[in-house]
């Protein structure tokens, strides 16, 4: 269970995961120490699996982004997702309720490439429908 401060501190690293112990302790009003005890508590539990690099959109290797839903037969879940796992241009696979059952993310270093992939997912047997939308821009991400 988080406490308050935990989640804080949480929220602090979702702004900037390399902000100073120092500057984290101020903003808590904790000693450095409780800082650093309380983040290797929060790594050890696996409540904080990691940091990671994020690039820019300019920077980044793939610049075309995009969001396909899918339905798909129920029958069919477990070999769909197991197959979109495979694909070197897809980011993250959801399982999601409403009127869709697969949310995937998928990245692209071109329009091409992302019509084979799109192609490629609705090819894949069970898939009964998709729909995909390309991102713009992204306006928040943490």
């Amino acid at each position: 269970m988080l406490d308050p401060r935990d989640e804080k501190l949480i929220g602090l690293l979702r702004l900037d995961a390399r902000e100073s112990l120092a500057s984290l302790a101020r903003k808590l009003k904790l000693s450095r120490s409780t800082v650093q005890d309380r983040l290797n508590r929060l790594e050890q539990s696996g409540v904080i699996k990691g940091y990671r690099v994020q690039l820019s959109e300019a920077a980044g290797r793939r610049r075309i982004r995009s969001f396909a839903i899918i339905s798909v037969d129920p029958k069919s879940t477990g070999l769909i997702t197991s197959e979109l796992v495979t694909f070197h241009t897809v980011d993250a696979v959801y399982t999601v309720s409403g009127k869709f059952d697969i949310l995937v993310e998928i990245s692209t270093d071109t329009t091409e490439e992302m019509d084979r992939t799109l192609d490629r997912i609705g090819d894949i047997p069970g898939v009964l429908k998709t729909e995909s939308s390309i991102v713009l821009t992204t306006k928040l991400q943490r």
